[in-house]
This record gives C-alpha cells, structure tokens and sequence, in this order.
C-alpha cells in the first residue's frame, strides 16, 4: 500500500517553515545594531570640571541677637517730674543732644538757700575786715568768717550745677532702644529712663555648648548670617565668657560686627563657628539645575562624551561652590552652560 501524498510532504513542510523562522530571526538579529539610538546633536559646552573631594570647614552653628557694645543707660541727677520728654524709641540722637527736661523744684529751693547764705557770709566777712582793720577783732576770727564766705560761694556753685542737670544731655551719639518712664513721671537719682545703644560697635551675643567652647577663642573669625539682610559677614570673636550658664550649661560668646548701615541692635543672627575640616565633594553652584519637583540634578558626561542628567542631594553652600552630599563620585566630570541646552544623550564639544 503506498503512502497518502499528503502524509509523505508534511515532514518536507515542517522541515520548511524551520527553515524559514531561522531566517526571519538571522535578518533580525543582523538588524538590531543599526536600532540603537545614536547620539545626532553636538552640544558646545561653556564650562566642565572634575569633581573631586575637598577639603571645607566644619561649622558649628548657634543662634544669637545683635547687641550694642556700648549700651548706656540715662538716669536723673534730681528729684522731679519729667516736664518734657523729647524723644522716642527708634530715634536717633547725637552726643549732648537735650532728651528731656526734670522740673528742678528741689534744685531751685537749694540755689535760693545758698545765694542768701553767700550774701550773709559777704556781709559778715566786710563787717569782720572793718572791725579787724579796727583791731576789734583777731586776724584768727577774720579768717573764720573768711572761710565760711568760700564755703557759700562754693555752696552757690554746687547748686547752680545741679540746676543744670535739670536738662538731660546724651552722654554718646546712638538710638532710643527703650524707654522706661513717660512725660510726667517722678524721676530719681539713679532710676533709668531712657537706654541708649551706640549703632556703631555692634556684636553677636550667642550660647554656645560646653563641647565646642573649648575649640572657639578670641581672635577667631566667624561667619555671621543675617537672617532679615540675607547678607553674609565676617565677624570676630572678641570675648568667651569662661562661665556656663547654671540652667543650659552654655557659654556666652560675643562676636564683632563690622560697620554697616542696615544692621540694626535687635536683628536675630546665625553664628557659624570654625571648629575643624572635612572631605567633601563640591561642584560650583551654577552647575546645577532645579527641577520644578524642588529636586536638583548635573549633566555627567561618560567616557564617550555624552551626558546623562544625574539627580544630586545637595548639601551646605560654601563660598561660590555647594556640597554634594549624593548622586556624584569623585572623578567624575560634569558639564552645564550648553549650546545648544544640554540635554541626555548629546555628543558634548568642549
């Protein structure tokens, strides 16, 4: 019996199809080099760098209040009412400028009484010389009456001074800071009334813990932020007060200020203290790019020369540079201020 045809070329068919899938799959496979994407733009790049680690400050950080060095408080010479009051806090006084006026009602009764007991002593020394002229007198009972008309005339003088004290002067050029009586308060020897802060020798009162206070001594520059500028400065520390505070176990530390116009007594401040150095990796600060997600990135270009965006965590800012804390490696180079914009996958120029 001889074999159905069909049953004899299914062996052949199969055989066929086998074939053909091989070739299907050679003509893919030979193809698939010529899908990877090549780089086709060349961007020209302005700036690159490697990054390498550094060595930067370590920092540590408080926060304290502009002072005055020169803090005065003016207080009353005489008993009296304040009858007027000239300034106010904020103002800005000069040096012997009047602040306010004290009624000299005491001053005025004490100058009457010695102006009258200087002319009793003139008249009883020029009854004296005439009668020692007579030698009615002793020269020694002259001298006493003598005497008792310099103690009056210098009785007169003392008054007439502390009725000068009823206008109060400012000692120092500086600003009202604060104010503690008002027009038609008592005043007295010795109470304050007014407090005055000279703008021009400002410091930097902070507390520092007892574990950096020994690394911290005067002469020591300091980084001071202000906070309300946004400026930064560098200050000095001029004094380490060798006791804690009892309760927080803090030192105090004051730190310098140079001259400028817009710090003002009262404005809050960051310290940063140098205690020491550390490795890091810094980029500069232009280099890196913000994403509207609040994430950072850099352009890193590989061996070939393309790039490839690279999200970065960001660190502290140090002068004109910033810490990369992750996303980099030492000797890697990036690239940024491309032309045309740098995107990833370009062929970098540099």
């Amino acid at each position: 019996m001889k074999p159905s045809p069909m049953l004899s070329t299914m062996p052949y068919t199969r055989w066929g199809l086998a074939l053909w899938a091989a070739m299907q799959l050679t003509a893919c496979s030979s193809e698939a080099p010529s899908t990877v994407s090549q780089p086709t733009l060349t961007s020209k790049v302005a700036h690159h760098t490697v990054v390498t680690m550094q060595s930067v400050p370590v920092r540590y950080i408080t926060s304290g209040t502009v002072t005055s060095d020169h803090r005065v408080s003016i207080s009353s010479r005489l008993s009296g009412y304040i009858r007027d009051m000239k300034v106010r806090e904020g103002d800005q006084v000069k040096e012997g400028q009047v602040l306010l006026r004290v009624d000299p009602v005491n001053a005025k009764q004490t100058l009457i009484q010695a102006e009258a007991d200087l002319a009793n002593a003139k008249a009883d020394m020029v009854r004296y010389d005439t009668l020692l002229q007579a030698g009615a007198v002793t020269t020694q009972q002259a001298d006493k009456v003598k005497l008792r008309y310099q103690v009056a005339q210098s009785q007169v003088e003392q008054a007439k001074h502390q009725l000068s004290y009823a206008a109060i002067l400012s000692p120092v050029s500086g600003v009202v800071v604060e104010k503690q009586m008002s027009q038609g308060d008592l005043a007295a020897p010795g109470m304050p009334i007014l407090t005055l802060e000279d703008p021009s020798s400002l410091l930097v009162e902070t507390y520092v813990s007892e574990q950096f206070v020994g690394l911290i001594h005067e002469g020591d520059h300091v980084d001071v932020e202000i906070s309300a500028l946004k400026q930064h400065f560098q200050g000095t520390v001029r004094q380490v007060v060798q006791a804690a505070d009892p309760v927080s176990h803090q030192f105090l530390v004051k730190t310098s200020l140079p001259s400028v116009v817009d710090i003002h007594p009262g404005m809050y401040a960051q310290t940063g203290f140098h205690t020491g150095n550390r490795q890091a990796l810094l980029i500069p600060a232009e280099a890196t790019l913000s994403r509207a997600s609040g994430l950072h990135g850099v352009y890193v270009m590989d061996a070939a020369g393309i790039t490839h965006f690279r999200q970065v965590r960001l660190g502290q800012k140090i002068a004109q540079s910033v810490e990369v804390l992750a996303g980099l490696h030492d000797d890697e180079q990036i690239v940024w201020d491309g032309q045309p914009e740098l995107k990833t996958g370009m062929k970098v120029q540099l």
